[in-house]
């Protein structure tokens, strides 16, 4: 069972550390930047490095995967083709460990015949410094069910749920990578959120991506948006967004696929999106000056 992960930042060296973990030793890292070693780092445990190799050349590591674990940003996906190519292919499965509402759209173009698997991550995970990744709870994600999905929970071993309405779930994550929007435009962490004109804010962007959410077939509950603001007032206060960690290290921002796309959807149903309106334009422009 050979297994590669693309993409060595915080969500790909924390699957990587789940799968060493979990007994694979048939494991490839590919990254774009030579890193000596990659440490993830959980509380009370000793860091786990990674002894897997890491290829920062698709060219050399050609040889086609059973699984293709695909944890770039959204807007690098483009930039991976090289190494879909070198990696999948018919038999493969790429498991796609991206934000948004659009993994197949995005991805099955370059996956070379590969069967993907959308994913829903939830675990928290931020890079402290090159090599260095702090895991700040356990590995978790949601995946259609299926064939697919089945195949892998049993390869990660826990930590997958299995949807029958995976488009629910995907849009209810993609809500509170779209408040958590509002950290990047303050700079600030998720105590923000107990301000109460913070949390009115996050209520009213909450009620247009779930609108969205609706006219696109999916069906959060009627307490969709209370359950999204409680779940931002019970995080801790320095929890932050990897869209955040991206702003402050200077990279460019994962802003199309966490909040373009709602505006984006909104307009094709006629849905108006105040909120969307005001901060998708300020976090392309915040995005514009980066890399």
């Amino acid at each position: 069972m050979r297994i590669a992960v693309v993409g060595t930042g915080a969500i790909g060296a924390t699957f990587a550390a789940a799968l060493e973990r979990a007994g694979h030793r048939d494991l490839v890292l590919c990254g774009r930047t030579p890193i000596e070693a990659i440490a993830v780092e959980r509380e009370d445990e000793a860091p786990q490095v990674l002894s897997a190799p890491l290829h920062t050349d698709p060219a050399k590591a050609r040889g086609r995967a059973d699984w293709v674990l695909l944890a770039v940003k959204a807007h690098q996906t483009a930039g991976a083709a090289a190494w879909l190519e070198a990696l999948a292919g018919p038999g493969t499965t790429v498991v796609v460990l991206q934000n948004g509402v659009e993994q197949r759209k995005l991805v099955e173009p370059l996956a070379q015949g590969a069967a993907v698997l959308p994913a829903i991550v939830w675990v928290p995970a931020e890079v402290l410094t090159p090599g260095r990744v702090r895991q700040r709870g356990p590995v978790q994600l949601t995946v259609p069910d299926g064939p697919e999905g089945r195949a892998l929970a049993e390869l990660l071993g826990s930590g997958v749920t299995l949807s029958e309405d995976f488009a629910t779930v995907a849009w209810r994550k993609l809500a509170v990578n779209a408040v958590a929007g509002l950290m990047v435009l303050s700079r600030r962490r998720a105590g923000m959120f107990a301000r109460a004109d913070v949390a009115e804010l996050a209520r009213a962007y909450a009620e247009e991506c779930f609108a969205v959410a609706r006219a696109e077939g999916a069906n959060p509950p009627a307490d969709a948006v209370d359950e999204l603001l409680a779940y931002y007032r019970d995080l801790p206060a320095d929890l932050g967004t990897s869209m955040l960690f991206d702003a402050e290290a200077g990279r460019t921002l994962e802003w199309e696929a966490r909040n373009g796309v709602v505006r984006r959807l909104a307009a094709r149903h006629g849905i108006a999106t105040p909120v969307s309106d005001v901060v998708v334009p300020l976090l392309a422009a915040a995005s514009d000056r980066m890399g």
